[in-house]
């Protein structure tokens, strides 16, 4: 069974690996690099792929639990990026239902890249299974796709505003709102932009 959201990725998985592979987390993160966490942190990474961006937070020395529902990706990261400090979990949203089942919480999570692919009665369920797993100092990172779809993708078009909306319904303040160009070469040509946005757990 294909989960939604996840069409076309297996089967375009080598191609997909190597690009995700040839940009560097500092490239990726460029704009928003000063949230990282300084100090050694609970990290998830839900969605996370080829485990690019996990391998870098494992190497400073941050634990990090990694999602992400297809079996193709997760096998290949594992063996691109082993690490003691990784954790592999087979889970999807909107339910995250082994991820939630854990028990666990964060001082970051990071929803790179993933977000489009939800319709929007699935973001309106993810959001509050998301906010429910950040530490009552914790930071969510976000970044929306905006942009044409990829053949043989399922993507949505997805606002800051509805984003914010819904992350502030579940206690979350904005922090951050900026909009930059794609680090991909081939999402720059093809005019994709993404919206990168953080939120705080909210004391109000």
């Amino acid at each position: 069974m294909v989960i939604a959201g996840t069409e076309g990725y297996t089967e375009s998985a080598d191609s997909l690996i190597a690009r995700y592979e040839s940009v560097s987390f500092a490239e990726k993160y460029e704009s928003v690099f000063h949230l990282m966490p300084e100090k050694t942190s609970d990290v998830l990474d839900i969605g996370a792929g080829t485990g690019a961006d996990a391998a870098w937070f494992a190497a400073a020395g941050h634990r990090v639990l990694a999602v992400e529902p297809t079996d193709r990706l997760r096998d290949s990261a594992k063996a691109i990026h082993p690490s003691p400090l990784i954790e592999w979990v087979a889970d999807s949203l909107p339910d995250l239902r082994k991820l939630i089942s854990l028990g666990q919480s964060f001082d970051l999570v990071l929803l790179t890249a993933v977000w489009m692919h939800l319709a929007q009665q699935e973001r309106h369920k993810a959001m509050p299974n998301v906010a429910a797993l950040l530490k009552a100092d914790g930071v969510l990172l976000m970044s929306l796709r905006h942009g044409p779809v990829p053949e043989n993708r399922r993507m949505f078009q997805v606002s800051v505003d509805e984003t914010i909306l819904l992350a502030e319904r579940e206690g979350l303040r904005n922090t951050l709102n900026i909009e930059v160009q794609s680090a991909q070469l081939i999402n720059r040509q093809a005019g994709v932009t993404w919206s990168w946005l953080a939120f705080s757990k909210s004391y109000a």
